[in-house]
């Protein structure tokens, strides 16, 4: 199927290929038809599956379609009234706002604002974005202006809105893009005030990665007979994706990465930890390596955000490292590594951090450090994505070794030798068969005791 076969407009369809795009990723085909067609529409698929094109493209097509709404003429107040938020004289005498888009994060939401700019330069359309972090100066003269798409995080935008900047009496399309990491994030409240404040005749869009009970409550609060749309099943991780898991004690998590990112072909990787302090902590001791890192996370300004993506994308800081804010918020081309220095709480994220990578079609590593406390977790993840991840076989000799087992009795078996066909026919004298499962194979050793202290009996 071509974007022409869909129903968009030429000029969406001209912007689309401008971009180096033929052909619709699946929830594109499944979703633009019943958005072109006005209906309100979930959608569940993972990230990097192509989301944000799924709703942009018809939310364009749609409005271009007509005429743009200009501001009434304000009436005169009367002494004693008040100006109603949102319908204030603060918002401007320009266009009125005809579609909202409510993103979790500054970066998806900066992200979603530059993929409408791209896909309607040929529309007589105008957006702005708004977020917090940074001075809401740039942001109001936008509305004052006079905006048709607006694109927003929710507690910015419920503060504009509390000061008047902000009219959405005549808003037609909602749009709620990552739902589930929003309701995460504790914005359910303020979502339904902002929703509150919207015409109850309109057409509104959610997307989901994930779809627990809360989620579903929220769609049918607000959609109006939707049509369910689904591509990937909730939990599945991308099939292009090599993952692998290395059983390490903490400590030696900092040499362990070192070795992977100096040893691995690694073009940009992304690092997750658990914890804002952890990420810097990464980041100063890669610095140390000679090993050149930023790090993204909510202690961060918007203009060290910014100026750490931009880093991170020219390539002259090519590992990010980042907390969850990150995971839905980046979509950074050739990520070529994703690793878990911390693994997850919650299993979900796990399928979330390693979607990072394998975009596009192409393939990409996932590898993941599991130290004793952290087995919970990696059991978790496992039993959400149905498979159990391969263990590791190319690592360093780490020269800090573990302790010995606690009184607890966790057992760190030294590594069993792998099976007889297992091993390389074709390297001759006997030599390994080298690790698919890992990041790269270049020569490395295999795992000492060191290293994988924690392996597993899949027997067990």
């Amino acid at each position: 199927m071509q974007f022409s076969l869909l129903g968009l407009a030429e000029p969406i369809v001209r912007a689309v290929r401008s971009e180096g795009y033929e052909t619709p990723t699946p929830i594109q085909a499944k979703a633009i038809p019943h958005i072109v067609a006005g209906k309100d529409l979930l959608g569940c698929a993972q990230t990097g599956t192509g989301k944000t094109a799924a709703f942009a493209l018809p939310l364009l097509h749609r409005l271009s379609a007509t005429p743009p709404v200009n501001a009434p003429s304000a009436p005169a107040l009367k002494p004693g009234q008040h100006v109603h938020q949102s319908q204030g004289p603060k918002s401007g005498k320009g266009r009125r706002t005809r579609a909202l888009i409510l993103s979790p994060t500054r970066e998806l939401a900066s992200q979603i604002a530059e993929s409408f700019q791209a896909y309607g330069k040929h529309a007589d359309l105008r957006g702005a974005v708004i977020f917090g972090g940074v001075s809401q100066g740039a942001q109001t003269r936008a509305l004052q202006n006079g905006v048709d798409i607006l694109v927003a995080t929710p507690g910015r935008l419920m503060d504009l809105m509390d000061q008047g900047y902000v009219d959405l009496r005549f808003v037609q399309i909602l749009v709620l893009d990552e739902a589930d990491r929003m309701l995460d994030m504790g914005f359910i409240e303020p979502i339904r005030k902002i929703v509150a404040k919207l015409p109850k005749e309109r057409q509104t869009l959610m997307f989901s990665a994930t779809m627990p009970p809360p989620i579903r409550s929220l769609a049918n609060s607000i959609l109006r007979d939707p049509v369910s749309v689904e591509v990937t099943p909730v939990a599945s991780a991308v099939e292009k994706i090599n993952q692998s898991v290395y059983f390490v004690e903490k400590r030696n998590k900092p040499e362990l990465l070192n070795f992977f990112l100096k040893s691995a072909p690694v073009t940009r990787a992304l690092v997750f930890t658990r914890t804002k302090h952890g990420a810097d902590k990464v980041v100063r001791q890669l610095f140390l390596a000679g090993i050149a890192a930023e790090a993204i996370h909510g202690n961060k300004s918007q203009s060290q955000r910014t100026r750490a993506m931009n880093n991170f994308k020219s390539g002259r800081a090519p590992v990010m490292v980042a907390t969850d804010v990150a995971a839905r918020g980046i979509d950074v081309d050739n990520i070529t590594h994703v690793f878990n220095y911390d693994l997850p709480v919650e299993a979900e994220t796990y399928v979330h951090r390693i979607g990072r990578t394998a975009r596009a079609g192409a393939s990409g590593h996932a590898v993941s450090f599991c130290d004793v406390e952290e087995r919970g977790a990696l059991k978790a993840i496992e039993r959400l994505i149905k498979k159990q991840i391969p263990i590791g076989e190319e690592a360093p000799e780490l020269t800090s070794r573990p302790p010995a087992p606690s009184s607890a009795g966790h057992s760190r078996p030294r590594p069993q030798g792998r099976p007889h066909s297992e091993r390389s026919s074709g390297s001759g004298g006997g030599g390994r068969a080298r690790s698919s499962s890992g990041p790269g194979s270049h020569g490395r050793r295999r795992p000492t005791a060191e290293a994988s202290h924690g392996r597993r009996s899949r027997s067990a």
